[in-house]
């Protein structure tokens, strides 16, 4: 029996002896990793992520923005109608890169918007040159001729714009439109007509299209038809003196 004890005490004795030269030789363990490599970093799902101290605006670092934000810049101030502040952005990036297409179209859209026609049919132009089949240099090029009374040069560039765009194209509408509003300055009322009818089938809301297109067909000799234009004029805007003075003429040349 004390045998028995004596051999399990040394054996106790040996196995501490042995995990302390273990320990001794073994690697020291490095400190806890506090941060994770970006390359390797896991995001928290939004419902567990941990928020974070936030830096004021004033003191966060200034990084590089990418090519693209002058682009969407200029485009939010034309959309927010600081035509001017738009016009200002895409200057400065066709400084930076005369072959920028994007700046060239939203710059035009702007000019005309501010009633710049002159720069905006050469800016237009200056676009074509890079990129003579952008549909959208072709259609606003169109409308800066338009308001400068080069009715045959818009015509042409509408015409351009009207075979060429895919169905459901953002200005095809518009384009039409202005198609019409040259035939009506022609006095070529069938044309305008079909035009205008193109617009308002693509564009129902707009009264003022549906009084072009009545004052269009009145002038052609069609008055039941141009009564009907009038009437959605009317129906879209129950104000549209315009539309109700255009359908009093109709009716009493049928009396």
């Amino acid at each position: 029996m004390k045998k028995i004890i004596f051999c399990f005490v040394f054996f106790l004795s040996l196995k501490s002896f042995c995990f302390s030269q273990m320990q001794e030789n073994a690697e020291p363990v490095p400190e806890q990793i506090t941060s994770v490599p970006s390359a390797v970093q896991q995001v928290s799902p939004p419902n567990q992520r941990i928020e974070q101290t936030r830096v004021p605006a004033s003191q966060a670092p200034q990084t590089n923005r990418n090519q693209n934000a002058p682009k969407r810049d200029a485009l939010v101030l034309y959309q927010r109608g600081d035509y001017a502040g738009a016009i200002s952005v895409c200057t400065a990036e066709l400084v930076q890169n005369p072959l920028n297409v994007e700046s060239y179209v939203v710059m035009c859209w702007a000019l005309v918007r501010n009633g710049q026609y002159v720069e905006a049919e050469q800016r237009a132009s200056d676009g074509l040159k890079i990129s003579p089949h952008d549909l959208r240099l072709i259609e606003i090029f169109g409308e800066a001729k338009y308001y400068l009374g080069k009715n045959n040069g818009a015509l042409e560039q509408f015409q351009r714009y009207v075979a060429n765009a895919p169905q459901g194209a953002s200005r095809l509408g518009t384009a039409y439109y202005f198609m019409g509003e040259i035939y009506i300055r022609q006095a070529r009322y069938q044309h305008a007509d079909i035009a205008l009818s193109f617009a308002v089938r693509l564009e129902p809301s707009s009264d003022e299209w549906w009084v072009q297109l009545g004052y269009a067909r009145e002038m052609a000799g069609n008055y039941t038809e141009a009564i009907n234009a009038y009437d959605e004029a009317l129906r879209l805007n129950e104000g549209a003196t315009q539309a109700a003075n255009g359908k009093n003429r109709v009716v009493s040349r049928l009396r």
